[in-house]
């Protein structure tokens, strides 16, 4: 049975042209790059490659990144750094819609005497920027908002709030691990001071990510060893997944347009074929200002979790939230954040597609959710109560 992969935002395949970059350096050059020799030396070179890499896709400096172990890291290490450096500085803004890596550090800080400030998103999950600006005070270490959720793809104004932020003199980092190759980023065009970036949802090795701190940011290393990454983060280098990331990072910026053009194509059949054949079904989030390759549809009076079951006999994989947040039975924070009714809450499952994504593959998966819908339906005592309410009206 073929496997028809639709959970891209959980993580992404990696590249093949990564994986051949990356294979020598698991067994041919293994020396470590802080070595004298010219064994290990020769592997600096290709760690300080990688890192021109990273940069070139972010229009940013090759000695503002970086290299951590994943977006987690990046983000606590930005929120933490912005807290050491200004200790006297108590407060943090966040949305209600972040990431667990930011959510739960934060409930985290909350216990230990900071205050935490969670933005609202209205009914389309977009954030209001005159919300942030209120909640600004002179006690305000630093403001923490994703660039894309990871559930519904919407696109916050970022760059908008960074310089709202730095006007009042506000350390600005965003989450940007869904954003990074999927649209055009470019930080020479706005203020943000970290950006957190993690390589396996852009076709890169797990276990390799970067936070990009723009220069002249005052910073406190997360984890304190030796002299790696010019003591911003210490630990023996990633060697075969920096390389890798750098790879991944070159074809992202080559795939841009397929990803706005090609996968938007494949993305927006799937959604309105669904929505077609489907009654009582919506998508979640703003419509426009969202991911090329991300549609949240919710389907009323079925429950998302039966749902990937039958999807996943077929061979379909696609998921009913966060990968880091998918084995609650509670419906997504998200969703509740920004309304979705109980019903459509519960039955909301989210599609995430590729370049590696097929007209085929998408096809496929519209022959089969409706039927599945209709077998979990016909299942459903509220499905059958929603439908008697109807035809006694």
């Amino acid at each position: 049975m073929k496997t028809i992969y639709l959970d891209n935002n959980a993580t992404t395949k990696v590249a093949d042209e990564v994986l051949e970059a990356m294979l020598p350096y698991f067994n041919q050059f293994y020396g470590n790059p802080s070595s004298m020799h010219t064994f290990g030396g020769q592997i600096g070179q290709r760690i300080r490659d990688a890192r021109e890499q990273v940069a070139a896709l972010l229009g940013a400096l090759p000695e503002e990144i970086v290299f951590t172990s994943c977006g987690t890291e990046s983000d606590n290490t930005a929120i933490y750094s912005a807290l050491l450096t200004r200790p006297d500085k108590k407060h943090i803004v966040i949305s209600r819609v972040e990431h667990p890596a930011v959510r739960a550090l934060c409930t985290h800080l909350s216990a230990q005497g900071y205050k935490i400030t969670e933005l609202p998103v209205d009914k389309n999950g977009m954030l209001d920027l005159e919300h942030l600006e209120k909640s600004l005070t002179p006690d305000t270490a630093i403001v923490s908002l994703m660039w894309a959720n990871n559930e519904t793809g919407v696109i916050f104004p970022v760059e908008e709030a960074a310089k709202l932020t730095h006007d009042k003199g506000v350390l600005f980092h965003t989450d940007a691990v869904q954003a990074v190759g999927k649209i055009p980023i470019n930080m020479k065009n706005n203020v943000i001071d970290m950006l957190s970036i993690s390589g396996h949802k852009l076709h890169a090795p797990k276990g390799i990510g970067v936070l990009y701190i723009r220069r002249g940011t005052k910073f406190s290393p997360f984890l304190i060893g030796g002299h790696q990454e010019k003591g911003r983060r210490g630990g023996t280098e990633n060697t075969a997944g920096i390389i890798g990331l750098g790879r991944a990072c070159q074809l992202a910026a080559n795939h841009i347009l397929t990803e706005n053009v090609h996968v938007k194509q494949l993305r927006d059949k799937l959604e309105r074929e669904l929505l077609k054949k489907i009654p009582q079904s919506r998508v979640n989030g703003d419509i426009q200002n969202r991911l090329p390759n991300t549609t949240n549809i919710s389907f009323e009076y079925v429950e998302g979790e039966a749902i990937l079951l039958l999807m996943n006999e077929l061979g379909i994989c696609a998921s009913s939230g966060s990968a880091c947040t998918s084995g609650s039975l509670q419906p997504s924070h998200v969703l509740r954040a920004m309304g979705v009714p109980f019903t459509m809450a519960h039955g909301s499952i989210r599609f995430s597609l590729s370049v590696y994504n097929t007209e085929e593959e998408v096809d496929f998966v519209i022959e089969k959710m409706p039927p599945i819908i209709e077998r979990l339906r016909g299942m459903s005592p509220f499905w059958s109560q929603a439908q008697q309410a109807c035809t006694n009206q």
